[in-house]
């Protein structure tokens, strides 16, 4: 763990307001840090999604002519004392910007500035800190937060507009530029400050309908998001193939969730920004359990391994994988009789992803194969149709929730989306989203057969709506129960 820096964001010392442990900085040094530093500014080459991301916000102009349209990245988030998470831009600013993870700036700003023509899109940053006498130019080396020395380095403003390829202005000079009765947008709860600059608006609906629209230009993707997309998929799988050699030794620790968690983490870092989302590593009856991401129990040979994982690349999008694994590398009779019903409802839903059809159609086809499947183990009291019924829904005492969702830069992408464009929308070319029926048959439910009690299955793959079908980004990865058990055998041995 480093230590703080024990000084304050101008440069000034603050140990005893803040607490630190820090030394300060004595005269005699501060002048030593003002000199014999090389020139390393650069002229960075665009980023590769500069030129998508002029499309989008093309997109988002047309859409709101006349109008300010503001989009900050938000901040740093405080994990405890003075110790923040890793930053992570939010969504619709690395969408419309083409920001990756590995240079994202906290509280940088995009302004949509509305002219005759269309807008000007100018992105406010703190640039990168001068190296001079000047209170700023301490920054590189006593600000904790910001300062080169303790986080890195940032691009100039001239590095910023060459790797955008639009106009960056300091972020000092946002306030002043958001003034002059022009009509605004903004999206809100992302960074306090902005909101906060922006003022309330007299209909919240405004900022509302800017929110939507930005969520809805993420439905269709472009060639390279569904490219970035693929990528995810592949590493994903590549950390499923490290976790299944590893769980011999996995399933032998009192905590084996945790190496499982550890062992895919390690590849979501190593391939890219990190994993899209919290990794579900549950074994045993822990699978019943939708989110489970404690991720402290043990991985005995016998029991069933849910691993929901994904790999997020740089540019932020995320693959949403599910496998079930037999931890000894072979299902019981019990276990395959849940896997199977599982796997023929994902086939049935998997069958009914297509350009033109409703996006609920395919939840709605591997439910009827579940609760099919249910009935004809007379678990569903008065028959699979009655169950079916909206006003029953018996059969979701046993598998709950929705089978699958849209994928994108969010794990969950497009939530702020209106339902008639999603929920209740037509499939198109281009969609992303993810098909994950699932079983979870909980440890206590006395209307199981006991040997039924505690099993959890969830099969999840990645879909790429095409002209004439869709395409299962994530087919490499074994799901029929045999192939799983070869698949692993090859792997352990």
């Amino acid at each position: 763990m480093t230590p703080s820096s024990g000084a304050s964001r101008d440069g000034g010392d603050d140990r005893f307001v803040t607490g630190s442990h820090d030394l300060p900085i004595p005269p005699a040094l501060a002048e030593f840090f003002k000199h014999g530093w090389a020139d390393t500014n650069v002229s960075p080459p665009p980023l590769p999604a500069a030129v998508y991301a002029a499309k989008r916000r093309a997109a988002v102009s047309a859409r709101f002519p006349g109008e300010r349209l503001v989009v900050p990245a938000g901040g740093l988030k405080v994990r405890s004392n003075d110790c923040d998470y890793a930053f992570r831009p939010h969504t619709a600013f690395a969408h419309l910007t083409g920001e990756t993870a590995t240079e994202a700036v906290p509280e940088a700003v995009l302004v949509l500035e509305p002219t005759p023509s269309g807008h000007e899109a100018v992105l406010f940053t703190h640039p990168r800190s001068p190296r001079d006498g000047s209170a700023l130019g301490a920054q590189f080396y006593r600000d904790r937060r910001h300062g080169e020395l303790w986080v890195g380095r940032r691009r100039t403003l001239a590095e910023t507009e060459d790797a955008f390829g639009l106009a960056a202005a300091d972020l000092e000079t946002l306030q002043s530029r958001l003034g002059g009765g022009v009509p605004t947008r903004v999206v809100r709860d992302v960074d306090p400050a902005v909101d906060a600059m922006v003022g309330p608006h007299a209909d919240d609906g405004a900022d509302r309908e800017l929110h939507a629209a930005l969520a809805e230009l993420r439905l269709v993707k472009d060639e390279w998001e569904a490219a970035q997309l693929a990528a995810a998929v592949g590493h994903t799988i590549t950390g499923f193939t490290d976790v299944v050699a590893e769980l011999p030794y996995a399933s032998r620790l009192a905590r084996g969730e945790r190496w499982v968690e550890g062992v895919f983490n390690r590849r979501a870092r190593l391939e890219g920004n990190g994993p899209g989302y919290e990794t579900i590593a549950a074994a045993g009856a822990h699978a019943c359990v939708l989110h489970w991401i404690r991720n402290d129990g043990p991985v005995p040979e016998g029991s069933l391994l849910l691993l929901d994982a994904g790999v997020e690349v740089d540019s932020f999008y995320t693959a949403d994988i599910t496998r079930t694994l037999p931890v000894g590398g072979r299902f019981t009779d019990a276990q395959r009789r849940v896997y199977d019903l599982v796997y023929a409802a994902q086939e049935a839903g998997i069958a009914a992803v297509r350009p033109g059809a409703r996006f609920r159609d395919f939840h709605q086809a591997a439910m009827r194969v579940i609760a099919e499947g249910l009935d004809d183990w007379g678990l569903l009291p008065g028959g699979a149709e009655a169950a079916l019924d909206p006003e029953s829904g018996l059969y979701r005492r046993y598998t709950l929730c929705s089978s699958g969702h849209m994928l994108g830069m969010d794990v969950h992408d497009c939530a702020k989306a209106r339902a008639e464009t999603y929920l209740d929308g037509v499939l198109e070319a281009g969609q992303v989203l993810t098909v994950e029926p699932g079983l979870y048959l909980q440890p206590d439910d006395l209307t199981l057969p006991e040997e039924l009690r505690g099993i959890g299955v969830r099969i999840e793959d990645d879909l790429l709506v095409t002209e004439d079908g869709a395409v299962n980004l994530s087919a490499s990865l074994p799901r029929r129960a045999d192939e799983i058990e070869t698949w692993m055998a090859g792997l352990t041995g």
